[in-house]
């Protein structure tokens, strides 16, 4: 037996269709970031998209709907971590069977010079510096930065006072340079 949905049903789906869909692949890119794990992102994304779905009304037309998605995303993101602290840690044997095993494996170094150079110079320096900022200035530089928000934006996002995201913008791209820094003394490209 299958329902006829409303022609207010459609409508919102059709309004949902055109407003959020399109932000999907940036959404997700958000989730990534955030979590620092693909399937981590896609839960998020999934959880979200739901979320949007059934507080759609809430969205105003004519407003930034990436921003009322990130969010949304932010806001799962927050509660998922909350909810995960609360628990006890759970430790699946097998995983970790598996992983002593790969980390076993490569251990073993590899005579190929060519596989050496690549892996000590082509190796995500900046991201790894990025992904070692603490969330509170990660999450701004992100957005900021790398997403193209205006400082209102993401304090609407990040529920903080603008001033706020100068000052966590601020120190994060601090932050982030010394780390880059320390790079390129590592590589030599500073000598002092």
């Amino acid at each position: 037996m299958t329902t006829q949905l409303t022609s207010e049903e459609v409508k919102k789906q059709d309004d949902f269709n055109t407003e959020i869909i399109p932000h999907l692949d940036a959404t997700y890119n958000y989730a990534l970031r955030l979590t620092m794990d693909p399937n981590d992102a896609e839960d998020l994304l999934q959880d979200s998209i739901v979320k949007a779905f059934r507080f759609f009304h809430s969205f105003q037309k004519g407003t930034n709907a990436r921003a009322w998605l990130y969010r949304i995303v932010k806001n799962s993101y927050i509660n998922n971590y909350r909810k995960a602290s609360r628990q006890p840690q759970q430790v699946d044997y097998d995983e970790i069977a598996t992983y002593y095993e790969t980390i076993r494996s490569e251990q073993s170094e590899t005579t190929d010079l060519q596989d050496q150079f690549y892996r000590r110079e082509y190796d995500d320096h900046f991201k790894k510096a990025l992904d070692e900022l603490p969330e509170d200035f990660r999450t701004p530089l992100l957005l900021c930065d790398v997403e193209d928000f205006t400082y209102e934006e993401i304090a609407n996002m990040l529920d903080v006072p603008i001033g706020t995201v100068r000052s966590r913008l601020h120190r994060g791209r601090n932050l982030l340079k010394e780390k880059i820094r320390d790079v390129a003394r590592d590589r030599g490209y500073i000598t002092n």
